[in-house]
């Protein structure tokens, strides 16, 4: 390898400068007078105007929205689960119940549908009607 045949993997890509001499004369490509054609012009994005139209919230509760926990059903539990098994963050990713990002959102059992199986459940929290269900089977929190 010499460095005379050294490439760049990307293009080198220049601004177009307009308004120099060359195959745009006169104005250059940006019409006759006004706003657009004036040297130091930038129009503000569409956007930006959307974002300042939008109210300002105030307050410690406002500057970062909480998300909501994956939720599951305890008729989802009956079907992935054995009886006696260990529910955790992991093992609800590895059957495909809550995504991965349920280990920071966190993870919720609904009390929708029906429980046949006693199960242990760690690190999620419930509904007061699921945690009825449960332990009705003598299923446990830790």
């Amino acid at each position: 390898m010499h460095l005379g045949t050294l490439q760049r993997k990307t293009k080198n890509t220049t601004k177009k400068v307009v308004g120099r001499g060359g195959t745009r004369g006169k104005t250059s490509g940006r019409g006759h007078k006004g706003q657009n054609a004036r040297a130091g012009n930038s129009t503000r994005p569409a956007v930006r105007d959307m974002i300042k139209k939008l109210p300002k919230l105030r307050g410690y509760r406002f500057s970062s929205p909480r998300k909501p926990a994956c939720e599951v059903n305890l008729s989802d539990l009956n079907l992935a689960f054995s009886d006696g098994e260990k529910v955790t963050f992991e093992t609800l990713i590895q059957k495909s119940l809550v995504p991965r990002q349920a280990m920071t959102l966190g993870v919720k059992i609904l009390g929708r549908g029906e429980l046949s199986k006693k199960l242990v459940i760690e690190g999620c929290t419930a509904s007061a009607s699921a945690r009825q269900k449960i332990e009705a089977l003598g299923g446990s929190f830790a």
